[in-house]
C-alpha cells in the first residue's frame, strides 16, 4: 500500500473513533460504485451520515476541509443515496459531515469535527 494510502487509512481509523465517541455508530468503510467512494457511513439516531474524511501530515497545500468542494458534497449526497439503495436502509434523513485530521504520523494528530457541512 502507497504512503499517501496509509496515511488515509489511518486518518480514517482516528475519524471513525470520533462519530463512535459522539454515539455515532459507523456501520461501513470505504463503500465504493462507479460513481465514487464514501470514507465512512454512520447512524445518528435516525440520520444516516456520510463521512468525509480529510487527511494531511501538514497545512502545506491548504486545510483538509478546503478539498471538500461544492462539487464534492453533491457527488457525496448521490453516493449516500445509492448507499442507502443497495443496502435496502431508508433512513428518516441523509447528512453530510466532514473530519479533518492533520499531523497524522508526526505526534499527536489534530481532528476537527464539523456536522451537517451539506
Amino acid at each position: 500500500m502507497r504512503a499517501k494510502d496509509l496515511l488515509g487509512r489511518g486518518g480514517e481509523m482516528l475519524a471513525a473513533d470520533v462519530l463512535e465517541d459522539r454515539g455515532i455508530r459507523v456501520i461501513d468503510r470505504n463503500w465504493r460504485c462507479p460513481r465514487g467512494e464514501i470514507d465512512l457511513v454512520a447512524i445518528d439516531s435516525e440520520t444516516l451520515v456520510i463521512a468525509e474524511v480529510k487527511t494531511r501530515r501538514s497545512l502545506r497545500f491548504g486545510h483538509p476541509f478546503e478539498a471538500i468542494t461544492p462539487a464534492k458534497l453533491t457527488r457525496l449526497r448521490t453516493l449516500g443515496v445509492l448507499w442507502s439503495r443497495d443496502h435496502c436502509i431508508f433512513p428518516a434523513a441523509l447528512r453530510i459531515d466532514a473530519i479533518a485530521v492533520l499531523g497524522c504520523g508526526d505526534g499527536e494528530p489534530v481532528l476537527e469535527y464539523l456536522k451537517g457541512v451539506g
